[in-house]
């Protein structure tokens, strides 16, 4: 199919972030976008209405006049089964999932793409920075409610060579096609951040997850290259047998490019970077957000500038101009004297992670971390890692599972039954309930000693609009 040859794409599903980000490509290229979505307020609404893009609360054959040349669709409100969907296939208009349009523009150029269960986001974020910095007019469709100080997710420019994107393990179509989206995607660079078993609903287990990960690195072609995060041991385990032309980073002396001395400053981080090949150190890269992981994800970026032959000062520059992006360690408006921080991470490592990065960033302020279970799979299959991962929070608080459109109800995992066994390592854990309830838990107990994490891949960021009100 000729992308540039379309003169109107409807996007059902159009508030999804990864939705919206192509929906803002298409913009780019001429093609008039339409779209429906829940009425819902989502992390997106705010960009859709920047740039003027608008969209029908809820789906019907109607939404479909004046009938478009394509229909996009993700695997959310039905997938293939949405009635809007079912219509244009009546119809006879083309229809293609979101991970395959994604596939379609990202053939036109070098494709930059970054896999792994968390940092993906990040990553090709701080990427798009870079090239930006260095004016090799990037595109890119990352999957996040926006990019600072790039003020928008997607952008498609005719004129650079390079897209850049994330390569996501879940599946095109659950029940339908359950390829992983990732395979539709041919990276010229592809980046891995770490492997972790996730999406229990879809891989029996750990070792079936890197098999998905291995078979999307043989992919990658002679002239290619993958950027493998060696601190990783399961990405270390699937790298050591595979044909391909690999460089590694990490704090690990192994690495191939390796971070030293990082400190954190006055809410900065600085680190130095050994290049192992010659020996040589890129002194003082200062950067503007927190955490161990957040400077791997910064690492790999600086990999693939190098990769790209930018110059170290430009990478540098790019590195210190980004500024996160939505729903990534986001500081949100104070209240009651605390400091809220909210983040899409969802699990147990991610959880880990911003916890430690939230103490090195506040390192006198109270730590409490309010986490929204997302999906009642995912809290059954690592309930004992969840359970874990809060040790290190002053106190912590649980809101009840925010189920998958995609799962029913399970009455046997709970979030009661999380704060019990999370109790076992940390004693001050509390089961909140709904957003109302735990909006009444914030006003009572939080104050200006505090930094509030809100952590979850659900709804929980609608906090905020409510603690505004």
């Amino acid at each position: 199919m000729e992308i540039t040859k379309l003169k109107h794409i409807h996007f059902t599903g159009i508030k999804g972030v990864g939705m919206t980000a192509l929906a803002l490509c298409m913009r780019d290229l001429g093609i008039k976008v339409t779209g429906s979505d829940i009425s819902e307020e989502f992390v997106t609404d705010e960009i859709l209405h920047k740039n003027n893009v608008a969209w029908k609360d809820g789906f019907s054959v109607g939404n479909l006049q004046p009938l478009p040349d394509l229909v996009v669709t993700t695997g959310a409100h039905g997938g293939l089964m949405n009635p809007e969907v079912v219509a244009a296939r009546k119809k006879k208009i083309p229809v293609l999932t979101f991970a395959e349009l994604l596939a379609e523009v990202s053939k036109s150029k070098d494709l930059i793409a970054v896999c792994g269960v968390g940092g993906k986001t990040t990553t090709s974020s701080i990427i798009s920075v870079i090239l930006d910095t260095a004016e090799l007019q990037p595109s890119f469709a990352v999957g996040v409610g926006n990019i600072y100080p790039l003020g928008t997710p997607g952008k498609y420019d005719k004129n650079g060579s390079h897209f850049i994107c994330e390569a996501d393990e879940y599946v095109v179509s659950p029940g339908i096609n359950n390829s992983p989206k990732f395979m539709l995607l041919n990276p010229k660079i592809l980046i891995v951040t770490n492997i972790e078993y996730d999406h229990p609903d879809i891989y029996k287990n750990l070792e079936e997850t890197k098999n998905i990960f291995r078979d999307l690195f043989l992919k990658i072609p002679k002239d290619g290259l993958l950027v493998a995060c060696i601190d990783n041991a399961n990405v270390a385990s699937v790298i050591k047998d595979i044909n391909v032309h690999t460089v590694t980073y990490g704090f690990s002396e192994h690495a191939d490019f390796q971070i030293k001395n990082l400190r954190n400053n006055n809410q900065k981080v600085n680190f130095d970077i050994y290049i192992k090949k010659d020996k040589s150190e890129i002194k003082n890269v200062v950067v503007n957000i927190p955490g161990k992981y957040n400077a791997l994800n910064l690492l790999a970026a600086f990999v693939v500038g190098w990769r790209l032959n930018i110059s170290y000062d430009l990478i540098k520059r790019g590195l210190e101009r980004y500024l996160g992006c939505r729903r990534r360690f986001e500081e949100m408006p104070h209240f009651n004297g605390a400091v809220f921080v909210d983040d899409y991470a969802h699990h147990p490592k991610e959880i880990q992670a911003v916890i430690k990065a939230a103490r090195d960033w506040y390192p006198k302020k109270r730590i409490i971390a309010i986490f929204q279970p997302h999906t009642y799979s995912r809290t059954k299959a690592l309930f004992d890692e969840f359970s874990e991962s809060f040790k290190s929070a002053d106190i912590v608080g649980f809101m009840d599972i925010y189920a998958s459109a995609r799962e029913g109800k399970d009455e046997t995992v709970t979030s009661h039954m999380l704060v019990k066994t999370t109790g076992i390592y940390n004693s001050k854990a509390f089961y909140l309930g709904d957003s109302k309830k735990t909006l009444e838990w914030i006003k009572k107990n939080v104050g200006p000693e505090d930094v509030v994490l809100t952590m979850g891949a659900g709804d929980i960021f609608h906090l905020y609009e409510k603690l505004k009100n």
